[in-house]
């Protein structure tokens, strides 16, 4: 079994927390999975400017609409909530 890094399990931890469903789990997860994986940079560090160049490029992807708001809400709730950072807004766009 593959080992999981220490701020995945963190995110993870915070959603269980937040009883998150494990379908939101799942979907989270993977949303920042992909945002790393875009810019090859583990997700912590990358910022705000980051996460819209990420929006244009799912936008410009044709990414649907409710996909592209999961993907802004994953992005938010690891920003906000498991990396505590005050200055992501409610609204990323």
């Amino acid at each position: 079994m593959t080992e999981i890094s220490p701020l995945r399990r963190r995110m993870i931890d915070d959603m269980t927390i937040r009883n998150l469903s494990p379908a939101t789990q799942r979907s989270y997860l993977h949303a920042v999975t992909k945002f790393s994986r875009y810019f090859g940079r583990s997700p912590d560090r990358l910022g705000l400017e980051d996460v819209r160049a990420f929006q244009v490029h799912l936008v410009s992807s044709g990414l649907s609409w409710p996909a592209l708001n999961q993907t802004v809400c994953a992005l938010r709730f690891f920003f906000g909530v498991t990396l505590g950072h005050a200055e992501i807004p409610e609204r990323i766009a």
